[in-house]
C-alpha cells in the first residue's frame, strides 16, 4: 500500500472534512512530485471522497432510522390527540431540519382539508388556511394519496394554484415544500408538510422517510382518536350507570315509602307519622297543612287539585283531598328539584293521608256518637245496670270515680234568647242520641250552629275524657273537675273555648259537682235541670257568651241550685265581714244590719248603735275595703241583705 492510500484512509478514519482531502495532492505538487504520483494521488483522492460519502450516508441514515423509531415509541405514548398532533409535526421538522413542518386533517363534512397544527408558521392567514380537495401542493397529495415535492411553490405548475392558498403561502414564506398523506388503509386522513424559506431540493431518501414517519404518525392519529372514543363511551356509560344508580335510588326510596306507609297504616299511625316518613325518604321536611291555616293558592290550583304534585316556588305541594272534599295538603320544602317518581311518592303519601284523615274522622264521629249515647241513657234511663254504665265509661277512658260538672251550652247570636228557645225545648223536637238536630225546619243557621257546637263540644270532651250530647236545642257536657277547680271555673273555661272554636258566643251553665255521677246516674238529670237555669239566668241577665255555676248568681242561685248552699251563699257574700269580727271581736256585722235597716243613713244608724257618727263612718270604710268599693251598688246592697237576714236567722236557729 502506497503512502498516499495511508494518508486519505487516516483522513476517512478521523472524519476528516472534504476540504482535508486535497491536501496530500497540494503537498505532493508543491514537493515537485511527478505525474504519475499526482495522478495516483487523485485517483486515491476519488476513491477515499466516495468512501467518505458512503459511510457519511450510513450515518445518516443510521441516525434517522433511530430518530423515526424513537419517535414512533414516543408517539405509542401518548394519550391526548392534540399531543399526539403537536409531536408528530415537531419531530417532523426536527428529523428534516426544515424551517417549518405544519399537518393538514381531511374534513369529509366539508370535502377539504383544514390546518391542524404548525410548527415554525408566523402567519395567522396561514395557520387558518383550508384546502379543496386538488388545490395547491397539500390538497393535491390529499386527493392524490401520493407524495409532492417542489422545490419552488410558485414556479411549480403541477397543481391548482389559488388565490387564497398563495396568499397564505406568501405570507409565511414558503419557497420548498415537501408533503407526504397521512393514510389508514386506502383513506386519507390528512397531510404532513415539511417546507423552507428558501429553494431546496428534498433528496428521495428524505422523502422516504417523511413518510414513513407519516405512516407511523396516522396510525398514532389513530390510536389516539380511538383511545378519545372510547373515553367518550367510557363517559358515556359512566353517566349511564349514574342515571341507573339514581333511578334505582329513586325506585329503592319509593318502595320504602310503599312499605312504611304500610306499615304506618296497618298499626294506626297518624298523619304526623306519615309526614316524617316521607320526610326522612325525599330528604326534605314535609308538613300537612289543614285546609284554611295557609296552603297556596296559585295557578297550580286545578292540578293540585286533580291529585297532582305541584311545585310552588321552591316547595312542592300535594293536595289531600276525598270525595271532593279538599282536607288540607302535604308540602315539601327543601327539595326544590323532585324528580317525576319521588312525585309520585309525594302524591301517594297524600292519598294515605286522606284515608288516614277519613278513618280518623269515622273513628271520632263514632266515638262522638257513643259518647253521647252514654250521656243519654244517663239523663233518660238513669235505672239503668250500673255496672254496664261503667264498662261503656271505661271503653271511652272516662273516669267514673272523679267528681263531674253537668255543664249546658248554647250558641247566642244576635236576635236569639230564652223565647226563641221555646220551640227547641218542646221534647217532641229533640234530636236522638248522641246527634244534634237541624233548626227549627230542619235546615238554616239554627241547625248549621247546633251541628257546629255539638262537633266541637264532642271534641272538648274526647280531650277532657268526658261526655257530650246534642239536647234541646244546645249541648250538654258531663265534665270531670281538675285539681283545684270549681264548677264555676269550668264552666268559664268551657264557654271561652267553645266561643273561640265557633267563632261565635256561648253561653254555659255549671251545675254543683257531681261526685262518682255513674254510681248514682239519677243525680244527673237534676244536674243538667240545673245547668238550663243557670243558662237562661245568664240569658235574662244579658250575660250571652258567658260562663257561670250558681254560685256565681249570687242570691239568684239560690233560686237556681237544687242544693239551696244557704251557709256557701253568706259565706261568699259576707265571709270577710264575718271572719274580721271573729278575729278583731268588732261588730261590723251589726253595723251593716243597723245600717240598712236605717235606709242607709249614717246618723240614724249611730243612734240605733249609740256610737259617734265618726265610728259609724270608720266602720263603714272597713267594710267597704273588706267587700269591695261597689258594696253599696243595688245589687251587692241587695245581696249583702239576703245573707245579713240568712246569717241571722241560722244564728238564732236552735242547735240540733
Amino acid at each position: 500500500m502506497s503512502h498516499a492510500h495511508v494518508s486519505y484512509l487516516e483522513l476517512l478514519a478521523r472524519g476528516a472534512a472534504p476540504e482535508a482531502y486535497d491536501r496530500p495532492v497540494l503537498l505532493a505538487r508543491a514537493s515537485g512530485a511527478g505525474p504519475e504520483a499526482l495522478a495516483e494521488l487523485e485517483e486515491a483522492k476519488q476513491l477515499a471522497l466516495r468512501v467518505r460519502a458512503e459511510l457519511e450516508g450510513r450515518r445518516r441514515r443510521e441516525a434517522e432510522l433511530s430518530a423515526l423509531f424513537a419517535t414512533a415509541h414516543d408517539l405509542a405514548g401518548l394519550r391526548d390527540l392534540d399531543a399526539v398532533l403537536r409531536a408528530i409535526v415537531q419531530r417532523a421538522r426536527a428529523l428534516l431540519g426544515t424551517e417549518v413542518a405544519y399537518l393538514s386533517l381531511n374534513d369529509p363534512a366539508a370535502g377539504d382539508t383544514y390546518m391542524r397544527v404548525t410548527e415554525g408558521s408566523v402567519s395567522a392567514r396561514f395557520q387558518q388556511l383550508r384546502l379543496g380537495m386538488g388545490e395547491g401542493l397539500g390538497g393535491l397529495v390529499a386527493q392524490t394519496a401520493r407524495p409532492y415535492v417542489t422545490d419552488d411553490y410558485f414556479d411549480d405548475a403541477r397543481f391548482q394554484h389559488t388565490r387564497t392558498i398563495d396568499t397564505a403561502v406568501r405570507d409565511e414564506g414558503l419557497v420548498a415544500i415537501l408533503g407526504v398523506p397521512l393514510t389508514l388503509g386506502s383513506q386519507v386522513i390528512g397531510v404532513l408538510f415539511a417546507a423552507d424559506r428558501r429553494a431546496r431540493v428534498f433528496e428521495r431518501e428524505q422523502v422516504a422517510l417523511l413518510g414513513s414517519f407519516a405512516a407511523h404518525a396516522a396510525v398514532a392519529i389513530d390510536t389516539a382518536n380511538l383511545l378519545a372514543e372510547t373515553r367518550s363511551a367510557l363517559a358515556e356509560l359512566e353517566r349511564a350507570n349514574d342515571i341507573i344508580r339514581e333511578h334505582s335510588g329513586v325506585i329503592e326510596r319509593a318502595s320504602e315509602v310503599h312499605d312504611r306507609l304500610s306499615e304506618l297504616v296497618l298499626r294506626g299511625g297518624g298523619v304526623h307519622d306519615v309526614a316524617e316518613a316521607v320526610s326522612e325518604v325525599l330528604g326534605g321536611t314535609v308538613e300537612f297543612i289543614e285546609t284554611g291555616t295557609g296552603t297556596a293558592a296559585g295557578p297550580a290550583a286545578e292540578r293540585r287539585a286533580g291529585g297532582h304534585a305541584v311545585r310552588e316556588g321552591d316547595d312542592w305541594v300535594a293536595a289531600v283531598a276525598a270525595g271532593g272534599e279538599h282536607l288540607g295538603a302535604l308540602v315539601l320544602r327543601g327539595q326544590p328539584d323532585l324528580d317525576p317518581v319521588d312525585q309520585r311518592t309525594l302524591e301517594r303519601a297524600a292519598l294515605v293521608t286522606s284515608l288516614l284523615l277519613l278513618a280518623r274522622r269515622s273513628a271520632g264521629e263514632a266515638e262522638q256518637r257513643v259518647r253521647g249515647e252514654l250521656l243519654d241513657d244517663l239523663l233518660d234511663a238513669p235505672d239503668r245496670d250500673r255496672r254496664l254504665l261503667r264498662e261503656r265509661a271505661a271503653r271511652l277512658r272516662t273516669d267514673s270515680t272523679a267528681p263531674h260538672v253537668v255543664l249546658a251550652a248554647r250558641v247566642d247570636r244576635a236576635g236569639t234568647g230564652p223565647a226563641a228557645d221555646a220551640v227547641a225545648r218542646d221534647p217532641g223536637s229533640r234530636p236522638g242520641p248522641g246527634t244534634p238536630a237541624a233548626g227549627r225546619d230542619g235546615t238554616g243557621e239554627d241547625g248549621a250552629d247546633r251541628q257546629r257546637l255539638w262537633s266541637a263540644a264532642s271534641h272538648l270532651a274526647a280531650t277532657r275524657h268526658g261526655l257530650a250530647s246534642a239536647r234541646d236545642g244546645g249541648t250538654v257536657l258531663l265534665l270531670p273537675l281538675g285539681p283545684g277547680e270549681s264548677a264555676a271555673d269550668l264552666a268559664r273555661q268551657t264557654a271561652r273555648h267553645l266561643g273561640g272554636t265557633l267563632r261565635e258566643p256561648v253561653t254555659v251553665g255549671a251545675s254543683a259537682p257531681v261526685t262518682a255521677p255513674l254510681d248514682h246516674p239519677d243525680r244527673v238529670a237534676g244536674a243538667y235541670a240545673e245547668a238550663r237555669r243557670c243558662v237562661d239566668a245568664l240569658r235574662l241577665l244579658h250575660r250571652q257568651g258567658q260562663g257561670a255555676a250558681a254560685e256565681d248568681l249570687g242570691f239568684l242561685g239560690l233560686l237556681l241550685a237544687d242544693n239551696r248552699d244557704i251557709d256557701g251563699f253568706v259565706d261568699r257574700t259576707l265571709g270577710a265581714v264575718l271572719a274580721y269580727d271573729r278575729r278583731r271581736g268588732t261588730d261590723l256585722v251589726r253595723t251593716l244590719d243597723e245600717y240598712f235597716a236605717s235606709g242607709m243613713s249614717p246618723a240614724r244608724t249611730k243612734d240605733a248603735l249609740h256610737v259617734h257618727v265618726n265610728t259609724v263612718a270608720q266602720r263603714l270604710e272597713r267594710v267597704g275595703r273588706l267587700l269591695g268599693p261597689d258594696w253599696q251598688s243595688p245589687a251587692r246592697a241587695l245581696e249583702i241583705q239576703l245573707a245579713l237576714r240568712l246569717h241571722a236567722l241560722a244564728s238564732s236557729a236552735p242547735a240540733p
